[in-house]
C-alpha cells in the first residue's frame, strides 16, 4: 500500500520516541516516499505538533489506557489525541484514520483511548492539572524561564514557542528566522573585513556577513555539518565564504588576524523550541551550566583572533540567564579590557551589557547577543 502521511508521522514518531531526531527522522522517511506537498505538509504538522504537545496528550491519553503501552500503541494514541486536541480534523476521521496505521491488537487498544478521549473533550475545555502540562513542557523548564524571565515574560514565551515556526527567505532565497537575521546585521561586518565565525553550521550567519562584503571564515568542528556549510556557502556566500574544519576551543586560525569574530556558540536551545520542538524532552538541567562552561573556553581562546580595534561577538539561542548575561557577567570579569558596544534596540530587552529577544516580542526565536570591542 502506498504510505500515508498518518502512516508516515506514526512511523516518524516511534523513532524519535527511541531517541532520534524528529527533524533528521522525518527528512529521511520524507525523501522518496511518494507523498504529494499537501500530504507532506500534514505528516510534517503531524509529527512536530505531537511532539510539541507530548505531555499534554499522555495526559489526555492516560487517563483511559491501562497499563503499560507498547512503543507503536504510545506514538498512535499521542498522534491521535494531538489530532482530537489541537487541529480541525472532525473528531470520527482523527480517530478512524490513526487507528487505520496501527497492526496488530494494539489497534483496538488505541480504538477505545481515542474515542474516549475525543468523548472527554466533546464535553468542554479540558481542565489541566497544572501549567507544564497544559503547555506542554517539562516542570524544569517552566520554572527554569520563570525565575530568569519573570513568570509574565516566561509564560508568553512558552506560548509563542507552542506556535509553529514560519519559513522566512532572506532576498538571496536562504531560509534564516529573522532573530538569526538580526544577529547578523548586529556584528556590523563591512566591505573587505575579516571575519571569523567560529561555531558556523549549517552556515546563515556565515553568508549573511558574506553578503555585507566581508571575507569570512567559517570553523566548524563536525565533518559532516561542516558540508552542508560548504554547500550552503557556495550557493550563498558569493564565493567570500572559506570553510575550516577544526575545533573552535582551539581554531587552527592566526591570532590577531580577525576584524570581527563572532562565537554562535552551541547552547541548550531554550529559545528556539517551537522550532525544534522535541528538543524540550531532551534537554535536561544539567545541561546548562556545562554548556555555559563551554561557551566560556569557546569565548577565550576567539579573544586570540581578534586584532587590537577588533570585535568579538557572542549569541546564543537560549533564554537561560546562566548561558546569557551570566556568560556576559564573566567576560566582563575575565576580560574587564573588552569595551561594550550599544545592545540592539527594540524589540530587544537589554540583558547584561547585550540584548535578549524573547519569541513573543518578534515571533522569532528567541536570541541572546552581545557585541564587544577590543582596544587598539
Amino acid at each position: 500500500m502506498a504510505p500515508s502521511a498518518r502512516g508516515v508521522a506514526l512511523r516518524a514518531l516511534v523513532e524519535v520516541g527511541a531517541g532520534g531526531r524528529a527533524n533528521a527522522v522525518l527528512a529521511r522517511l520524507l525523501d522518496g516516499c511518494g507523498l504529494d506537498r499537501r500530504d507532506r505538509a500534514l505528516a510534517t504538522e503531524l509529527v512536530y505538533g505531537t511532539c510539541r504537545m507530548q505531555r499534554a496528550c499522555d495526559w489526555l491519553v492516560d487517563r483511559h489506557a491501562r497499563g503499560r503501552t507498547e512503543p507503536d500503541v504510545r506514538a498512535a494514541l499521542r498522534l491521535g489525541a494531538y489530532q482530537l486536541g489541537w487541529t480541525r480534523v472532525p473528531r470520527h476521521a482523527a480517530v478512524a484514520a490513526t487507528v487505520d496505521e496501527v497492526p496488530g491488537p494494539g489497534r483496538s487498544v488505541v480504538n477505545a483511548v481515542l474515542r474516549r478521549v475525543a468523548d472527554d473533550l466533546g464535553r468542554g475545555p479540558v481542565r489541566w492539572p497544572d501549567p507544564a502540562t497544559a503547555l506542554s513542557y517539562p516542570d524544569w523548564i517552566v520554572a527554569r524561564l520563570g525565575a530568569d524571565l519573570g513568570p509574565g515574560p516566561a509564560r508568553a514565551a512558552l506560548e509563542a514557542m507552542n506556535v509553529p515556526a514560519v519559513v522566512t527567505e532572506r532576498p538571496d532565497g536562504y531560509a534564516q528566522d529573522p532573530a538569526s537575521q538580526m544577529v547578523a546585521a548586529h556584528v556590523g561586518a563591512r566591505p573587505g573585513e575579516r571575519v571569523a565565525d567560529l561555531c558556523a553550521a549549517p552556515g546563515g550567519k556565515a553568508t549573511a556577513l558574506a553578503a555585507a562584503g566581508a571575507r569570512v571564515v567559517a570553523v566548524e568542528v563536525d565533518p559532516d555539518r561542516a558540508g552542508v556549510l560548504a554547500g550552503n556557502a557556495r550557493r550563498h556566500g558569493a564565493g567570500r565564504v572559506a570553510t575550516v574544519v577544526g575545533d573552535a576551543a582551539c581554531p587552527p586560525l592566526a591570532p590577531g588576524r580577525f576584524d570581527r569574530v563572532l562565537v554562535d556558540a552551541p547552547c541548550s536551545g531554550l529559545g528556539v523550541l517551537r522550532r525544534r520542538p522535541d528538543a524540550r524532552w531532551r534537554v535536561r538541567p544539567a545541561d546548562i551550566p556545562r554548556l555555559a562552561a563551554l561557551q566560556r573556553r569557546l569565548l577565550d581562546a576567539a579573544m586570540a583572533l581578534v586584532c587590537p580595534g577588533g570585535v568579538l561577538a557572542y549569541s546564543v539561542c537560549t533564554l537561560a540567564r546562566e548561558e546569557t548575561a551570566g556568560v556576559d557577567r564573566w567576560l566582563a570579569e575575565a576580560h574587564p579590557d573588552l569595551v561594550p558596544l550599544p545592545p540592539p534596540g527594540a524589540p530587544w530587552v537589554p540583558a547584561g551589557r547585550g540584548g535578549l529577544l524573547l519569541p513573543q516580542a518578534a515571533g522569532s526565536d528567541g536570541m541572546f547577543v552581545v557585541v564587544l570591542r577590543r582596544p587598539a
